[in-house]
């Protein structure tokens, strides 16, 4: 059965669903009759995916298109799904087979969200495999915003290519830098799986203006539970932004058998502080996580915290180097 899982735990402000949906409200410089001053703040209501690989391309199109429009009728603002979240992890192997799953950036299934986005009036992140041209393949996410207008895309930076992580064998190394994209709930920027374990490409979109970060994920076990608890903090923190970090749930022993792996969820929403907003998801069921961002919290956090006027760009002179 899929959940819904909404709210915050934590840290939150006291306002209940029907103040948080109300549109004067969440409209920048406007305020609900009656609300106290320090309740004024702008809250952007956000949902993460996570899901199961179901044997069938269209079946993952149709699950993620109910998830996007039961986010939405719970108030959210902007959606992200998971890495390559219409076919399964192919990544586990290498077969040229998987290269069907490809299409370009404004394809059909993108046409389809973008025109499910508009419907809506909600942002979405679209992690697909992306056709360049002929034989040219990147791990990409394309960005559409409220009204269904395609902003841009983010490719994967970083490949990895050791066991049942094969990506070199799929994806060229992005090309497109770090863009931040000014969507109808803010700044967004896009860092995909394996870019996590790199703190320039976050750093980049700080940089760049993101507000909300997106890090779509298809990570198993191993290493990666207690980097996946430590990173996303961390980078939230060190750059001053919300970290939103949906995962791949589920063994796909229904694609690969005894070479599936378990992707275990736990997806997870973190605020610029370093704290986990609302509890993190499910290891092992699918989900979506709604949760309300206090936007507020970015500036604050960096008014408090001057890393960006206090680091010394002149000094790192080995990082550029190859």
């Amino acid at each position: 059965m899929l959940r819904i899982r909404a709210g915050n735990t934590g840290e939150t402000s006291d306002l209940d669903d029907e103040d948080l949906l109300d549109e004067d409200l969440l409209d920048e410089g406007q305020a609900k009759e009656g609300l106290p001053l320090e309740v004024l703040m702008t809250i952007v209501r956000a949902a993460i995916t996570q899901t199961t690989w179901t044997g069938d391309k269209e079946s993952m199109l149709d699950k993620h298109e109910q998830m996007a429009r039961d986010a939405a009728a719970d108030g959210a603002q902007i959606v992200c799904f998971q890495e390559l979240f219409y076919g399964p992890y192919f990544g586990i192997t290498q077969d040229k087979k998987y290269y069907r799953y490809a299409e370009p950036a404004d394809g059909m299934i993108v046409q389809r969200f973008a025109a499910l986005a508009k419907e809506l009036g909600v942002v979405m992140i679209l992690p697909i495999y992306e056709e360049e041209q002929t034989g040219v393949y990147y791990n990409t996410a394309v960005v559409v915003d409220a009204d269904g207008t395609i902003l841009g895309k983010y490719r994967k930076h970083h490949i990895p290519h050791l066991d049942r992580f094969w990506e070199k064998f799929y994806f060229r190394p992005g090309n497109l830098g770090f863009p931040v994209f000014d969507t109808a709930v803010g700044k967004v920027g896009v860092h995909i799986c394996y870019d996590r374990h790199f703190p320039e490409g976050w750093r980049e979109l700080g940089l760049n203006g993101a507000h909300l970060v997106f890090n779509p994920n298809a990570t198993k076990p191993g290493l990666s539970n207690r980097l996946w608890e430590v990173e996303g903090p961390a980078a939230a923190v060190a750059n001053g932004y919300f970290v939103l970090q949906p995962n791949r749930v589920g063994r796909e022993d229904n694609e690969y058998g005894e070479l599936a792996v378990d992707f275990y969820g736990t997806s997870q929403v973190i605020d610029p502080r370093g704290n986990f907003v609302g509890e993190r998801g499910s290891g092992d069921a699918e989900e979506i996580l709604i949760r309300d961002l206090e936007m507020d919290m970015v500036q604050q956090m960096r008014d408090d915290w001057q890393f960006y006027r206090d680091r010394r760009p002149e000094s790192y002179t080995s990082i550029p180097k190859p």
